[in-house]
């Protein structure tokens, strides 16, 4: 799959449900949104079709993602379909991590390879905070407890950064690294209908974290962990995993842009953000060829995105990140 840039494209992000059990600042109203009814949502079976019909096409990747996956029933039984389609050769999930322990094991065994688990903070009660539930520290690091012992590696931390939320931790999240073979990625906060006052007073550029951690010890480059994603690795000297930086605003990687994402009701979209996407689901239902489909959205895949820190111009109308899985 080989878009009107030259970009080669064999990377799907699979959103499963829009639903989310946590509410977090950047990425969701406290209140929530107008959830999708069942029967607009993909079957498995529909999904794994899709897989399918791409497969053949030069998609190699999948990751699973919401809103929250787990909080779709049975998610371990999507992943082994996935798993089995001919082609697909790496299957990955993204979770928030507190309903991980109950389903680690069975997520491992069904073939998702890689986790990324997101946590913006170490210290429980700003966890809480950030996530607007209380009790999700603990049960995100069970669900990392539960990961490890399953045998998950790499695990992956997604750091979202957010001047005076929780950029003082920026050197404690990068200890990890020295301490455990874990890899913390400090991702850009990106801007969306509902966040736009966040995304206008709290952004942190990478580089500026960066900065802040050349004055503890030499950060040198390096290849990172195996992963699909846009990620830049660096490391400690004798640490056990990474410091990645994802840097969406300040240095914008579509150039390399491997991915589409598939949401939850079926559209094929060409990029996070913006309005184009692509009807799947209601072909695949009324029994029509899906590749002239997924071909015309190859053909309309954006050069680049258009955001804007704190506006919604070029967001395309996305309200939050869990409306189309991040």
């Amino acid at each position: 799959m080989i878009d009107g840039f030259g970009r080669r494209i064999e990377y799907l992000r699979v959103s499963v449900t829009d639903k989310c059990n946590l509410r977090c600042v950047y990425c969701m109203p406290e209140d929530g949104l107008p959830w999708l009814r069942r029967d607009q949502l993909l079957t498995y079976e529909e999904i794994t079709r899709i897989v399918g019909a791409m497969a053949p096409l030069g998609l190699r990747r999948v990751r699973i993602t919401g809103g929250e996956p787990l909080v779709r029933r049975d998610v371990a039984a999507l992943a082994g379909m996935i798993a089995s389609v001919a082609g697909i050769d790496d299957l990955a999930l993204s979770t928030n991590a507190v309903l991980l322990d109950e389903h680690a094991g069975a997520l491992k065994a069904a073939g998702v390879r890689r986790l990324n688990v997101s946590l913006d903070s170490l210290r429980p009660e700003r966890v809480d905070a950030l996530a607007r539930r209380p009790g999700t520290a603990a049960r995100v690091m069970a669900g990392l407890a539960a990961a490890e012992d399953a045998g998950f590696e790499p695990i992956k931390l997604n750091v979202v950064l957010m001047r005076g939320a929780n950029d003082d931790e920026i050197a404690d999240f990068a200890a990890l690294t020295r301490e455990r073979p874990w890899h913390v990625r400090f991702i850009e906060l990106m801007p969306t209908g509902a966040n736009l006052a966040l995304s206008a007073n709290a952004f942190v550029s990478c580089t500026e974290a960066l900065e802040r951690l050349q004055g503890i010890a030499e950060l040198e480059p390096v290849a990172g962990p195996p992963g699909n994603g846009p990620a830049t690795y660096y490391r400690f000297p004798d640490a056990r995993g990474t410091v990645g930086v994802i840097t969406p605003m300040s240095h914008d990687y579509c150039e390399r842009c491997n991915r589409m994402r598939l949401t939850a009701d079926g559209q094929l979209r060409p990029c996070l953000f913006g309005h184009l996407q692509t009807d799947l689901r209601n072909p695949l239902r009324r029994g029509e060829d899906l590749v002239p489909l997924i071909r015309e959205t190859l053909r309309v895949k954006p050069e680049r995105h258009w955001l804007v820190q704190g506006s919604d111009v070029g967001s395309g109308g996305l309200v939050a990140l869990s409306q189309t899985g991040g």
